[in-house]
């Protein structure tokens, strides 16, 4: 059974067109850190998706981008300022794509009255989380026998050599 660190990553961001790209490479440098190959072509599509609706439709450009890895789920959040942008409009066609390609996703309004929106994909832990111990395989070669024991009487009456051990001992 292989155990996972828990990593985070944070990244705040005004969008642009050309940083769109910039994010997404970044965001695809920290999944092949935490050795999670697999998942950098949907978690940067999902990104950038979700960066250019911001982009076109919204007045406030600031957005923060952040990832969970848990070891079996990579969470990635994506939030903005923009009290105008309404999942129900703007989004609606982003949301549905994430909805397809993603495990899990969801739209939540924070106190200051901006949106996160955050879709998850499942994966294994990647060669970089530590091993358990496993047991040792059984050997296929033959096993050598136990020594033939010698009778104490035998021993007894064998003559001793100068160190004390028995001539017929060894």
């Amino acid at each position: 059974m292989k155990t996972a660190v828990p990593c985070y990553y944070h990244l705040d961001v005004e969008v642009s067109p050309e940083r769109v790209g910039q994010v997404s490479r970044i965001l695809a440098a920290h999944l092949r850190y935490w050795d999670l190959e697999t998942l950098v072509k949907p978690v940067c599509r999902g990104a950038e998706m979700l960066l250019r609706v911001i982009d076109e439709h919204a007045r406030e450009k600031f957005t923060s981008i952040e990832m969970w890895w848990n070891g079996q789920h990579l969470i990635t959040a994506i939030g903005d300022n923009d009290r105008g942008l309404r999942p129900d409009h703007e989004l609606r066609a982003c949301l549905q794509h994430l909805a397809a390609m993603s495990d899990g996703w969801g739209c939540c309004a924070t106190e200051t009255g901006s949106k996160v929106i955050w879709f998850s994909q499942r994966a294994r832990a990647g060669e970089r989380a530590p091993l358990v111990p496993a047991a040792p395989a059984p050997s296929l070669r033959e096993a050598r026998g136990v020594p033939r024991e010698m009778p104490v009487t035998a021993l007894a009456g064998a003559a001793a050599s100068p160190d004390g051990v028995p001539e017929a001992a060894r």
